[in-house]
């Protein structure tokens, strides 16, 4: 379970641009659910997933983790627990290194690094067996530069990488933004089908409405730091992409726009 308790975040604090974007804001996410969460620019949704990973500081409040305090935990030790794919595909996978390569990297996340030689070749047939999950024939092609592939197939190399060994939750930073349509319906379509299978508890970001109703179970919209609809279970069944587009409407009109 992941907990946010209480917490605020200042954007140039102490200065004439000093700006509050979250204040006294508490969430609590419960193992196994898959959360996602849609906003306008500015709601607070990427900064949600950078404070739960480390990537920048609370100001105050506390982030915990199974009940363990995470709050002043670094970043690097996070990323032990938390996969995270991000919006760019160049960031999840290293474009210079063989497909064998980076998956090999991927598989000792969290291991102590040793004399030992990089890529293990008693794992080369459990990497096929990942890679041939995705259906994207990336399996006959480990010895492949990473760079030379696609942005879809990048993507998905990432998200199975993100989950290769054992994590307590997946974040998914709007994962699908930099894809054409179709392979945006394929990566959400293995994006299911992983969460699934590993039981991940899963946060995504995304600016896709129709995946946000989709898929998940449990979908918050997120306003000027505040979650002003939460909705899960059959709740969550219950909605359809015009109720959100309705809200979006409403706080354009409070916003003047």
């Amino acid at each position: 379970m992941l907990e946010l308790r209480s917490i605020n975040k200042y954007y140039n604090q102490g200065t004439v641009n000093e700006m509050c974007l979250f204040d006294d804001f508490s969430l609590t996410i419960e193992n196994e659910q898959f959360v996602s969460v849609v906003g306008s620019n500015g709601s607070g949704k990427t900064t949600l997933l950078n404070l739960i990973c480390g990537s920048i500081p609370l100001d105050s409040g506390s982030i915990l983790v199974g009940g363990s305090d995470i709050t002043n935990m670094p970043e690097f030790k996070r990323q032990r627990r938390i996969g995270r794919v991000y919006q760019n595909p160049a960031m999840g996978t290293c474009p210079s290194m063989t497909i064998l390569q980076n998956m090999a990297l991927a598989d000792t996340k969290g291991k102590p690094f040793n004399l030992l030689p990089g890529t293990n070749k008693q794992r080369i047939d459990f990497y096929r067996e990942q890679l041939r999950s995705l259906g994207l024939g990336l399996e006959d092609k480990l010895q492949v530069k990473v760079g030379v592939l696609s942005g879809g197939q990048r993507q998905a190399m990432a998200l199975l990488m993100s989950t290769m060994t054992p994590i307590e939750f997946l974040i998914l930073d709007e994962h699908t933004a930099a894809l054409d349509p179709k392979t945006a319906e394929i990566i959400m379509e293995l994006t299911d089908k992983v969460v699934k299978e590993k039981h991940l508890t899963t946060i995504m970001v995304t600016h896709n409405l129709r995946h946000a109703v989709e898929y998940g179970n449990r979908l918050v919209m997120m306003h000027q730091g505040t979650a002003i609809i939460d909705k899960a279970g059959k709740e969550k069944e219950n909605l359809n992409v015009e109720d959100i587009l309705d809200k979006f409407n409403e706080i354009s009109i409070e916003c003047g726009n």
